[in-house]
């Protein structure tokens, strides 16, 4: 759970910039609800020393003082970088000093790292994906720093069935996310169903980072896209403004029963229980034996949409408490019926 500055600064990243998404998260109840990172995206790098050793640019003259700030709001950081001999956005990558750079992001105190595959397709083949992430693995391994591994490679190759094995903490398992519904549809329910068996504790399928707040989504569409990512048990990213959010938005983004079901003990992603036009109805096992059941609605009109007790698994009767609404619903019978909003969701706690 963190902050990731691309979605809306992109190449806009400062120092000051990150220091402010610190003092925010640590100050509006996102470090309270668990939010912990925060993350750079591309953008920082500067040129290599004599020595080789990477810089950040002008506006990131100290990227040492920078980590401290933002440990000393009791918050952890994130940084970026490539295989290739080039970022996305075109700066310094990674290529051939794989094991320099771990060694500077430990030395500055980093505690996440974003290796995003870009350039590296100029001077590696695809099918050498696992062996380049391993690379860069076992170097992060070496510092003795733990480091989160974050591998963005969009999916290619089954990254799923191999980035555990290279040291990967979480994979993307699609391309990047834009701030419309059409992409959250298109990233969330298209790419996800049949990946829950290679996410558990340790290692998780990542969908891409969040929208909630950014472009025209409206607060229907918020819920429903963080509902599915914490039923995807994915990594909840926020990527907006957190000195300027509205309390609708930040509601969203701090639903402490929301949060609990993506950060549920039990480690399992949710699946899709079945899929019929407009509706999804999906379900997370929890540690305590219980169901968490999101009821999507995809389409336009309002939808009554009806699900039976006995196939999400839990016997014939069943009491049930709505996470959005913060309300128990009552002990039912054999099924349940809610209308669900348009591109909205009703998100329920079945036990």
């Amino acid at each position: 759970m963190g902050w990731n500055s691309w979605n809306l600064f992109a190449c806009q990243v400062s120092d000051a910039v990150v220091r402010a998404a610190a003092d925010s998260m640590a100050s509006n109840g996102m470090k309270d609800a668990g939010y912990a990172f925060i993350n750079i995206d591309d953008c920082w790098q500067g040129k290599r020393d004599a020595q080789g050793n990477i810089q950040g640019n002008e506006k990131f003259p100290n990227m040492k003082a920078l980590s401290d700030y933002v440990h000393s709001k009791g918050l952890q950081i994130g940084i970026y970088s490539s295989p290739g001999p080039k970022t996305c956005a075109g700066y310094e990558g990674s290529y051939q000093h794989e094991e320099q750079d771990a060694r500077s992001y430990a030395a500055w105190g980093f505690d996440y790292l974003k290796y995003d595959w870009c350039s590296a397709s100029e001077v590696y083949k695809s099918s050498d994906m696992p062996a380049i992430y391993k690379k860069m693995g076992d170097a992060l391994q070496a510092t003795g720093r733990p480091i989160v591994f974050s591998l963005c490679q969009y999916g290619v190759n089954s990254v799923w069935t191999w980035g555990a094995r290279v040291g990967g903490n979480l994979w993307r398992t699609s391309g990047d996310i834009s701030a419309n519904y059409e992409s959250i549809l298109a990233l969330g329910f298209a790419q996800n169903p049949g990946l829950e068996r290679y996410a558990g504790p340790g290692h998780w399928n990542d969908p891409d980072m969040l929208e909630v707040g950014n472009g025209k989504l409206t607060l229907n569409e918020n819920r429903l896209h963080f509902s599915l990512w914490s039923l995807l048990a994915a990594p909840l990213l926020a990527g907006n403004d957190l000195a300027h959010m509205s309390p609708e938005v930040l509601g969203v983004l701090i639903n402490p029963e929301v949060i609990a079901i993506d950060q549920d003990p039990l480690g399992v992603q949710g699946h899709r229980l079945w899929e019929e036009g407009p509706i999804d109805v999906w379900v997370k096992p929890l540690a305590d034996g219980s169901k968490a059941v999101g009821i999507f609605n995809k389409g336009d009109p309002q939808d009554p949409v009806t699900i039976q007790f006995r196939e999400i698994g839990v016997g014939k009767s069943a009491r049930i408490r709505d996470l959005w609404e913060h309300k128990d619903l009552g002990h039912f019978e054999g099924s349940f019926t809610a209308n669900v909003p348009a591109h909205g969701v009703v998100l329920l706690h079945v036990l």
